[in-house]
């Protein structure tokens, strides 16, 4: 995983719109989940989700580290102790977007509402934007994604796909106390660019902004 300051990410990042920021090279992209210790910390272990994991619900991941941050209060909300950074197939990732339905009705891609509510039950990826937080958990206009995987996409993620699973939670907490001491001035955080699939027609369905 690849550190870098946040005051020189946040020069380039874009400011407003649907972005996915990732860290990702060529043939991987990593995302973020938190857990309470005994399942993070299997996972971590054995490289795969099984302790205290249950395949049989919805499970969001989340590309963009400061999101995750914001949702885990950086390591200290009950149950979100251990942050995971957990790298999977860019194919896959791409196959998780392309099969993804909006949590909220779009009139854009759907028809009617009927139309939408369909394909969320028959849908094992739920897609939603939400407002992207700076490091103190303030709301930004610009957007980031999130996933939610359930049935055979969720056990693919969890048992096929993971290239590496890795336990963060100590950086993130010393990120966490050099924000509190010092600010945002000289906090690291994850290497993050926008992401784009292959595909024009997927970009141009998830509604990214270019």
């Amino acid at each position: 995983m690849i550190i870098e300051p946040y005051p020189c990410q946040l020069k380039i990042w874009p400011k407003h719109g649907r972005h996915i920021l990732a860290q990702f090279d060529e043939e991987t992209v990593i995302l973020y989940q938190a857990y309470r210790p005994e399942t993070g910390r299997y996972a971590a272990t054995h490289g795969s989700f099984g302790l205290g994991f249950s395949y049989n619900r919805m499970s969001w991941v989340k590309p963009n580290f400061l999101w995750m941050m914001y949702r885990s209060g950086w390591g200290t909300k009950q149950d979100q102790e251990i942050t995971l950074a957990l790298r999977i197939r860019k194919v896959f990732f791409d196959s998780l977007l392309a099969s993804a339905v909006p949590s909220i009705y779009d009139p854009v891609h759907f028809s009617t509402q009927d139309e939408w509510a369909r394909a969320v039950r028959q849908s094992e990826v739920r897609l939603q934007w939400d407002p992207d937080h700076d490091p103190s958990g303030k709301k930004q206009e610009r957007k980031a994604i999130q996933l939610g995987l359930r049935g055979q996409m969720l056990k693919d993620f969890g048992k096929r796909e993971l290239v590496e699973v890795r336990d963060i939670s100590d950086f993130v907490f010393d990120q966490k106390t050099k924000l509190a001491l010092h600010g945002q001035g000289g906090l690291q955080t994850p290497s993050e660019r926008v992401y784009l699939p292959a595909d024009p027609a997927l970009c141009k369905r998830l509604g990214l902004s270019t």
